[in-house]
């Protein structure tokens, strides 16, 4: 039985870990169904998307600036002082000696959140990290479309066990209609984008949740167009990816980073 979105938003936060690409479905699975097979995900090279940020309650992110981290709002329980949060940045092995880790000191979780759209928070960390690049992110609609990239430490199969090494794959753009069709009024498109393949096989999964789908934009930087949100299981065939649609929020977003 298809379960609600909040359900299933924090069942892929519960199973935190492991990157699916891929299987890499960064979706919250459903507790009885069968694990989706791995088929896409590929570790990513050192260095390759230096953005990318390991958060300790089994969520990804990115660092949007030098002491903020953009993630998903159903991974953090509200906003305010929260010094409990530990940021992993700058390896692709979470065993790296090499791995930068940063407490936290605030989180700002979306205005207005309820489990359904509004799906982002910021947390800001206690030391800004300078020896790594920020992901831009998307300001207006023009890259909510092509192919796809995501990437996380979460599971590589529905019900799997957090990753060591950071797995990447590419997803395409799936129209609001179709997306729809599968989640019905479950789907907020005026704040969420979907991703994936109709037959399945590549997604994210449990533990991917709050880490970013991205493109390169027209001058070949990489732009973050949707943060990890909901599906129903992992790179289920039929049932594309749910991310929130960045573009939406970026102003409140921008604002709000500057405010932390």
């Amino acid at each position: 039985m298809k379960q609600n979105r909040m359900v299933r938003a924090l069942q892929k936060l519960a199973a935190a870990g492991a990157v699916v690409l891929a299987a890499v479905s960064l979706q919250p699975t459903t507790a009885s169904a069968a694990p989706a097979p791995v088929v896409g995900g590929t570790r990513a090279a050192q260095g390759e998307f230096p953005w990318m940020v390991r958060l300790s309650m089994g969520c990804g992110g990115s660092l949007i600036t030098p002491q903020v981290v953009l993630t998903a709002a159903h991974c953090v329980s509200g906003s305010g002082t929260n010094t409990g949060i530990t940021a992993t940045a700058g390896v692709v092995d979470l065993q790296s000696s090499s791995a930068i880790k940063v407490k936290s000191t605030k989180v700002l979780q979306a205005p207005g959140y309820n489990g359904q759209g509004k799906d982002w928070a910021l947390i800001k960390l206690a030391t800004p990290i300078t020896s790594l690049p920020n992901l831009k992110i998307a300001e207006t609609t023009a890259y909510n479309s092509g192919t796809f990239t995501v990437a996380g430490w979460g599971a590589a199969r529905e019900g799997g066990a957090q990753q060591r090494y950071l797995l990447k794959a590419n997803v395409p753009f799936v129209s609001d209609a179709t997306c729809q069709a599968a989640y019905g009024s479950d789907l907020v498109p005026a704040e969420e984008i979907c991703a994936g393949y109709n037959q399945g096989g590549v997604d994210t999964c449990q533990g991917d949740s709050g880490g970013p789908m991205f493109r390169k934009d027209d001058a070949g930087a990489w732009v973050q167009v949707g943060i990890v949100s909901w599906g129903e299981g992992c790179a289920r065939a039929g049932y594309p990816g749910v991310y929130t649609e960045v573009s939406t929020f970026a102003a409140a977003i921008k604002s709000a980073a500057a405010t932390l």
